[in-house]
């Protein structure tokens, strides 16, 4: 991390001379501004100002109708970008750079705009801390790494993709060496820049790649993310290739996940441990896991936020298929993991490569809160595989999950109707796009034989 004060002796000297200035939109993405450093230490670190429809795009940043915060009718206003100079660090990737997060205000009231994903994480982070604990999260990155770079793919029109390597290369250290031009800097360029990272692994497929960063408090994992991820596109980018965090890039191959640990901490200890337990369980961690398991189809949406995030969930890949939890079994949507020690957490493993992890994380706590508040009964653990049955389904496509979502009660008290109805209309404008699409799987199935 990088002190303000240590910031303006850099840009003083010329060390440094950009400021990224970023917002975190719906998609988990950074935007924002490049501004002159000196411009920066001089008066923009107060606040800077965006057009408000960043917070209503879809990913093509087209500007669909349907929001109440935003429209064509409004006129398209501004919002604030107000650093958080707490998040200021290094971007050793990029020459005499730093970077700055940002929450986002209301123009007028200058109060955190509802459906900012920052702004959702900090109010569930808030109710927390108003029952005496805190968030100790931590996600695991899975992405795709491919020979060609983005603009090659591009220009190929996204065909005849060639990952990285031409075997699964899951724990294999022999053809990670061969990528190391690519996943040295992105272990080092972000432990640089403040990241605690941990290791990087090659996955359970061909070119498939997971970093894993050491668990922290539930805001700081989530800028974690978003800043290791955007890290990974723009350093395969410099290298000469392309990183894609699609869920699934292709019908044989394995999708990509984003599993979530969490556990609740008080006082600094565990309080999701119970020496006298079974499996070390708390009772509060058994109320949080129940109030995840029941309310899991209420936020699924936010794991799963596109048409293609649905194509994951299919047996034998590690994706989960049911809302159902086991120890230490990587076929649950719910994994205990640390049984029997103070590391015991949850891992849910429903999310997908492409989710935005304040919201997710976000949706999460706001389920596990409401198991505690509930005192929700948490069902014995399943064995075996649990790819066998058909009970307690994971929603299958986005319209399943947007219509939970919208008909969420426990969403809805804890996020509010305006951000709920906002995202929902989210999921609305994807489902709708991609109906107006005609893929080549229906032109090649039915161009004769239909």
């Amino acid at each position: 991390m990088l002190s303000f004060d240590t910031l303006k002796d850099q840009v003083a000297d010329g060390t440094v001379d950009t400021v990224l200035v970023c917002l975190v939109d719906m998609q988990g993405r950074l935007m924002g501004k490049r501004f002159h450093a000196k411009h920066f230490v001089n008066g923009a670190w107060e606040e800077t100002h965006c057009c408000n429809y960043l917070l209503a795009t879809d990913l093509e940043m087209a500007t669909p109708d349907g929001y109440a915060s935003t429209s064509w009718e409004n006129g398209y206003g501004d919002y604030v970008m107000k650093p958080d100079l707490t998040t200021l660090r290094p971007v050793p990737w990029l020459d005499g750079t730093v970077m700055v997060l940002c929450d986002v205000l209301d123009h007028h009231t200058h109060k955190e705009v509802s459906h900012s994903p920052r702004s959702i994480l900090k109010r569930q982070i808030a109710r927390l801390t108003e029952m005496g604990f805190d968030a100790m999260m931590a996600t695991e990155l899975e992405f795709f790494l491919f020979e060609k770079s983005f603009d090659e793919v591009r220009k190929s029109g996204f065909r005849d993709l060639a990952p990285i390597s031409g075997y699964n290369e899951d724990y294999n250290i022999m053809q990670t060496t061969r990528e190391e031009h690519v996943m040295r800097p992105i272990r080092n360029h972000l432990y640089d820049a403040g990241l605690p990272i941990e290791n990087s692994k090659g996955e359970a497929e061909t070119g498939q790649e997971e970093l894993n960063i050491k668990y922290a408090p539930a805001m700081d994992t989530a800028d974690h993310h978003t800043i290791a991820k955007h890290a990974i596109k723009e350093i395969a980018h410099l290298q000469g290739h392309a990183a894609t965090f699609l869920p699934k890039w292709h019908r044989d191959k394995v999708g990509s996940s984003s599993h979530v640990h969490q556990s609740l901490w008080k006082d600094g200890k565990p309080a999701f441990y119970n020496e006298t337990d079974e499996l070390g369980m708390s009772d509060l961690m058994k109320h949080y896991m129940a109030g995840m398991l029941k309310y899991a189809p209420d936020y699924t949406y936010f794991l799963a936020p596109y048409i293609n995030s649905y194509k994951r969930f299919m047996k034998g890949t590690f994706a989960p298929t049911r809302i159902i939890w086991s120890v230490d079994n990587r076929t649950a949507g719910f994994r205990l993991c640390g049984e029997g020690s103070k590391a015991i957490r949850v891992e849910c493993r429903v999310g997908g490569s492409d989710l935005n992890p304040y919201l997710a994380m976000a949706a999460q706590l706001a389920a596990g809160i409401a198991g505690i508040e509930e005192k929700l009964e948490l069902a014995p653990p399943t064995k075996g595989d649990t790819y066998k049955g058909d009970t307690g389904m994971i929603p299958s496509t986005l319209r399943e999950a947007r219509d939970a979502l919208m008909g969420s009660e426990l969403l809805r008290r804890a996020f509010g109707d305006d951000v709920v109805d906002h995202y929902a209309r989210t999921a609305e404008v994807e489902i709708e796009d991609f109906e107006r699409a005609v893929t080549d799987y229906e032109v090649a199935r039915g161009f004769e034989r239909a």
